[in-house]
């Protein structure tokens, strides 16, 4: 210990170092349930790229695991501490170098919240779409090493599809530059979305280079009440068949509806099964609305009502933003899952988790990204009970069973940590395993970056 932080010292501003195991316990998880974590040896918040490669050529001389992290916003526990570790830290290193409206590019250090980028090209006139639902405080660096996704994925995709380039401190503090700055660009393997959704297993990511697009209008909101999930799922299908490209098409079954209303007194009707929330963005947005309207009459709700105005729509919102929170305070903790299975079979999915909160007897909510697939299946539990926790966690891979059962997988845009490990094999194979394996080595030979997750 007193020769890492020796060495450490010798590259490093006395104010980047945290020794205090009261402050470094601090930096030990993220906001994952049931996931280990150990106690670090040392935290560190560098400010420069050159600071970090002093960390990874000290941690490779010493043979120290090192620990990357954001904003600790995720819930898969990948950025949680293994026992003697260096937690790096990324969350300083938060400059916006550039913002390009010809090229449309953002070039970002990662520790730049993804708010602030987005109201920060929004001034230019443009948008960065990945828009994950902790967006003012998880951080660029966090969004590319989980891969997030977000509430505009439907139209926009998810992180993955903004990333251009990238800069990486390797383990053994190489700097490696992937990727490119142009629209197009096909020269070798495609690195760049290798580290992207690896989970800082193959290196350190310290400058990303984003694609941006033009500001779109502002989006109207439409919002459907159904009588079963069944309907709302079928209406789902019906606006993905016809063509339409909703920039918004979210959905939260009965018990998250009633969760709502319990927290905000919303005053969604108590007989509401399904609530189907749809927005556009395009030049004709209420147009869009009422066809999307008559298609979810045709489905079967009950009751469908279009927002005049982005006033009115950001009203009808309200409902999805606060369905964690709701959820939140129906037990002590909950266990957020985050399954992705074809919009096709979205209805048995649903199906098939009322099915398992019956069978373990617990509160289970969901919350979809419809128009992707992508349920979150909110387990609610009182984590002072041993019986319900273990019931808990057994519902959890029900969940993730029935969603590999329906041709998805076990993670959308939350990622795998330590929460999934087991679950990645199942669904990637001994084969596909093997070679994952085999590319970690590559690129860390000696497993010193973020240990124990993935695999």
């Amino acid at each position: 210990m007193s020769d890492l932080l020796e060495r450490l010292r010798t590259g490093l501003p006395a104010e980047a170092l945290i020794t205090d195991p009261d402050v470094t316990a601090s930096y030990a998880h993220d906001m994952a349930s049931f996931c280990e974590a150990g106690t670090p040896a040392v935290v560190v918040l560098p400010r420069t790229v050159e600071q970090v490669q002093h960390v990874m050529r000290t941690a490779t001389e010493l043979r120290v695991p090192v620990v990357p992290q954001g904003a600790r916003t995720g819930l898969s526990g990948a950025a949680n501490a293994s026992d003697g570790c260096i937690v790096l830290s990324l969350v300083r290193m938060d400059r916006i170098l550039e913002i390009s409206p010809v090229d449309r590019i953002a070039v970002v250090e990662p520790g730049v919240i993804n708010a602030v980028l987005s109201r920060a090209v929004n001034e230019h006139g443009l948008y960065y779409p990945p828009d994950p639902s902790s967006w003012e405080t998880c951080t660029i660096g966090g969004n590319i090493g989980t891969a997030s996704g977000g509430l505009c994925c439907v139209k926009y995709g998810v992180t993955a599809e903004y990333v251009l380039g990238l800069d990486v401190v390797l383990a053994d503090g190489r700097l490696l530059t992937t990727g490119r700055r142009t629209a197009k660009g096909v020269a070798g393997y495609d690195l760049t979305r290798l580290f992207v959704g690896s989970e800082g297993s193959l290196g350190i990511v310290v400058k990303a280079v984003l694609a941006l697009k033009p500001q779109p209008p502002q989006q109207l909101v439409l919002a459907a009440e159904f009588p079963s999930a069944a309907a709302a799922c079928d209406a789902v299908c019906r606006i993905m068949e016809r063509g339409h490209t909703p920039s918004l098409l979210e959905l939260m079954d009965r018990t998250t509806v009633r969760a709502v209303n319990q927290l905000a007194s919303m005053g969604l009707p108590d007989t509401t099964e399904a609530l189907l929330l749809c927005a556009f963005d395009t030049p004709d947005p209420a147009a869009d609305l009422t066809a999307v309207g008559a298609l979810c009459t045709a489905a079967g709700a009950t009751e469908v009502v279009p927002a005049d105005n982005p006033a009115e729509s950001e009203l009808l919102l309200q409902a999805r933003r606060m369905s964690l929170t709701a959820l939140e305070a129906v037990k002590s903790a909950t266990m957020i899952d985050d399954v992705c299975v074809p919009r096709s079979r979205l209805g048995e999915m649903l199906a098939g988790t009322a099915a398992i909160a019956e069978r373990y007897d617990l509160t289970i909510g969901v919350c979809s990204h419809a128009g992707d697939g992508n349920t979150h299946p909110v387990v609610c539990f009182d984590h002072t009970d041993p019986e319900e926790s273990r019931r808990a966690r057994e519902s959890f891979d029900a969940i993730m069973a029935l969603g590999l059962e329906l041709g998805g997988t076990i993670t959308g845009e939350h990622g795998v940590g330590v929460l999934k490990k087991e679950w990645l094999a199942r669904e990637l194979g001994e084969t596909g395993i093997e070679l994952q394996r085999g590319i970690k080595a590559a690129f860390d030979p000696l497993g010193l970056l973020n240990p124990g997750k993935l695999f």
